[in-house]
């Protein structure tokens, strides 16, 4: 993709800033079982869909395992696409909880209600698997535009449905965190007052309670790329987000704690570098041949879509 012409490219910031990224020791341990989904949500920058088939199989899932065996991560995150519809998820929850203190399960939350997953949704509670669940909005027309075609009922169906259970509800220890993301090219407003606003009208329109809220800017890859381009959008929403560039949210980035497995079980030093087909360390590596953990002190792969986790309070 064409850098905009008044855009200084991601690495020279740094440069400018005499910013260096380097890892720190690797906490967090993050599994994208594929790219399918029941959903075509206009801001995937993974371009996710019912039609992709890059999907996690077995023989990858137990490598995944065997490795999780080998190093061992305070948090292990699974992902997707919809990670639902990964035909081993069952088993990869099985296997992963007891080798963490804190399995993430993330879900779109229709995919998870489906009239089908009641066995998962046990699993979950079963292992007290903490759910980030995609909320993008309390209005429900701009839910629908932005993942379609009464998502929103669906999703408030489904959040009803995991508070019956005990998820959001306090003293369960079930962890249940919405997460928003704009309609739209600009970032977001401030996740504080963002949040209480979400508390609040759930609790009073819904009877919904959860834990958590986040609230992050959109990754310009991908399907949300393809829509900023196509709206005339991209060189300004770039632009938004380097001007926004903060120094200090570069300590806190999720990449210097984290490895990423893709379906196909290589490594990257996030999901959005996946995304790029930008591999750990620069070099294609399958998770069967790492022994441990990434070294401590090594270069991150950087690209200008790393704006995104820089801009304002950052994403972290």
């Amino acid at each position: 993709m064409p850098i905009p012409s008044t855009l200084e490219p991601f690495f020279q910031c740094l440069l400018k800033n005499d910013i260096k990224i380097y890892r720190k020791k690797a906490t967090i341990l993050q599994i994208n079982v594929g790219f399918l989904c029941n959903q075509v949500c206009r801001h995937c920058h993974l371009n996710a869909g019912p039609n992709r088939t890059e999907v996690m199989n077995y023989e990858t899932a137990e490598a995944v395992i065997a490795y999780a065996k080998r190093c061992y991560f305070e948090v292990i995150d699974i992902t997707g696409g919809a990670p639902e519809m990964n035909p081993n998820i069952n088993m990869l929850i099985e296997k992963l909880a007891p080798l963490t203190s804190k399995l993430i399960f993330r879900s779109n939350l229709t995919a998870l209600n489906d009239g089908k997953k009641d066995e998962l949704i046990h699993l979950l509670k079963y292992h007290h698997t903490a759910i980030v669940a995609s909320f993008p909005s309390l209005n429900d027309s701009q839910t629908d535009s932005q993942r379609g075609h009464n998502v929103f009922q669906k999703s408030i169906e489904t959040l009803r449905k995991l508070n019956e259970i005990g998820y959001g509800q306090a003293n369960t220890g079930l962890e249940l965190s919405l997460v928003s993301n704009p309609s739209g090219a600009f970032l977001p407003p401030s996740q504080e007052k963002t949040g209480k606003r979400f508390h609040d009208l759930l609790k009073q329109k819904q009877g919904i309670v959860f834990n958590d809220f986040f609230s992050f800017a959109n990754v310009p890859l991908g399907r949300f790329r393809n829509w900023l381009i196509e709206s005339e959008n991209y060189e300004d929403y770039m632009r938004t987000l380097a001007s926004s560039f903060n120094p200090e949210a570069v300590q806190g980035l999720m990449c210097r704690t984290l490895v990423s497995i893709s379906w196909d079980g290589y490594l990257y030093d996030c999901d959005f570098n996946q995304a790029e087909n930008i591999y750990i360390g620069g070099r294609k590596v399958h998770v069967s041949e790492m022994q441990g953990c990434p070294e401590e002190g090594t270069a991150i792969a950087v690209g200008n879509h790393c704006y995104t986790c820089t801009a304002g309070s950052g994403f972290t």
